[in-house]
């Protein structure tokens, strides 16, 4: 028998540290599946396509706690209307992306919380800034209006196995630290366990909380 969502969010709840928060990556999953998750206390949830997540939103917009993370790849042409429905974006992967989600903040009157995806191995799969760019870029990432760095992303490249991934979260955290950010968005459903004895402070679990993905569609990786 399948585990039920209150059970699998209980099971969870019961092993995160206390430094770690819960995103239930809700992309692929009913509005349904989003209510009754937030019936037991689950308040953020995350989306990677803007058209599916938009009509979720409007179904649920008599649950005014919910909190939204955009975690697909951020389009150029899709920073206003991303920035008018998310308060997180974990995928900001370039100074040039967060100079327009800057400006373009500004223009809408929002302050986002963004955090700059990390590429910190090979993967033809991904973009985002590798370590020596962010460093040499921190200076004027630093000096953007309207919007808030608070924090690092990074998602293991397919064929890394859990030491290499704990690894490659630690490289993360490590960068975090030295520049200061508070907030590290690492691990999935397979590998969150290690991402958060790393420091992850969110981690994106989707199929472990949810069960298997009732909507077709495409994926944004395994998580």
């Amino acid at each position: 028998m399948q585990a039920s969502a209150a059970s699998r969010l209980a099971a969870l709840q019961a092993e995160l540290p206390s430094s770690t928060r819960l995103l239930a990556v809700s992309k692929g999953h009913p509005a349904a599946a989003i209510r009754e998750l937030a019936a037991l206390g689950q308040t953020s949830f995350g989306e990677s396509r803007l058209q599916e997540a938009s009509a979720k939103q409007q179904a649920l917009a008599d649950l005014p706690r919910l909190d939204w993370h955009f975690i697909g790849h951020l389009q150029a042409n899709k920073v206003r209307p991303v920035l008018r429905q998310f308060g997180w974006i974990h995928s900001v992967d370039s100074l040039a992306l967060a100079q327009r989600a800057a400006r373009i903040a500004g223009e809408e009157g929002v302050t986002p919380k963004l955090l700059l995806q990390l590429k910190l191995r090979p993967d033809p799969a991904k973009g985002g800034f590798a370590a020596d760019d962010l460093r040499q870029a921190w200076p004027e990432l630093q000096q953007l209006p309207a919007v808030q760095i608070v924090g690092l992303m990074t998602m293991a490249p397919l064929g890394l196995d859990l030491e290499q991934r704990r690894g490659l979260f630690q490289d993360c955290a490590a960068l975090a630290h030295e520049l200061e950010l508070a907030e590290l968005s690492m691990g999935m459903s397979g590998d969150w366990r290690e991402a958060a004895q790393a420091g992850s402070t969110w981690v994106r679990i989707g199929s472990a909380l949810f069960g298997p993905k009732p909507l077709s569609g495409p994926t944004w990786d395994a998580i």
